[in-house]
């Protein structure tokens, strides 16, 4: 994909909006940006988190138990940090704090449980198209992937639900990007559709249904239309 930003953004969903913004504001550090409403008694509190964003999604509706999502772990890079410090929010997701440059992380990794490494690979590699770093590990832009094989692992079969989500990348034409990436095998969650004047976003998934928004932003792309390149 061409990326209008190299650094992954990623979101969580929750309904403990106060405990949750004093721990990743203040525990973990990250500066907060701007407040989205997303609709539907949701509301998005956009944080600064290395080049990418923190999405912490507010729901005033209680969210329905729902299976975890594959995306299990946040890492973010530190400098001046000696060794990893591992950390749990109110709803339990794992963040763990890591020097800059420990296992390649620079800005920030996302440990995955997947239900079988060779599929994703392949994914990866053929459909996403991403870089391979080793048999567990990919680079999209400045974020790492690492995957973590269960194959008893049950996927999550929607993105509503607690804990992390989603994550989106930034494109310079979403409308291509979906297309081509349909093109290539991959499977549809959301086609594309346009958010006011903010954004032009649609939804792909992985093999075991995780979801990627793929995002054409107006402050990063300078236009909504389709079919405009860079």
């Amino acid at each position: 994909m061409n990326l209008a930003k190299p650094c992954i953004d990623i979101g969580i969903y929750t309904n403990n909006r106060e405990d949750q913004l004093d721990f990743w504001q203040h525990q973990v550090g990250l500066p907060f940006e701007e407040l989205l409403k997303l609709g539907g008694g949701s509301q998005q509190h956009r944080h600064s988190l290395n080049g990418s964003i923190f999405k912490l999604n507010h729901s005033r509706n209680p969210i329905t138990d729902a299976l975890p999502s594959g995306y299990q772990t946040l890492l973010i890079a530190r400098e001046g940090m000696s060794e990893p410090t591992q950390l749990q929010d109110p709803d339990g997701n794992q963040v763990i704090l890591v020097p800059a440059g420990y296992q390649g992380i620079t800005h920030i990794g996302i440990r995955l449980e997947v239900t079988s490494i060779l599929r994703f690979s392949t994914f990866y590699r053929d459909v996403l198209q991403i870089e391979q770093i080793s048999d567990d590990c990919f680079r999209w832009g400045t974020t790492l992937l690492f995957l973590v094989e269960n194959p008893q692992h049950v996927p999550a079969t929607g993105m509503q639900g607690l804990g992390y989500r989603y994550i989106t990348v930034q494109v310079w034409n979403v409308d291509q990007e979906h297309t081509d990436f349909l093109a290539r095998g991959g499977v549809e969650a959301r086609p594309p559709t346009t958010l006011g004047t903010t954004a032009r976003i649609s939804f792909i998934m992985d093999p075991d249904q995780n979801w990627i928004e793929v995002s054409q932003r107006a402050s990063l792309t300078g236009t909504l239309e389709p079919n405009q390149t860079p």
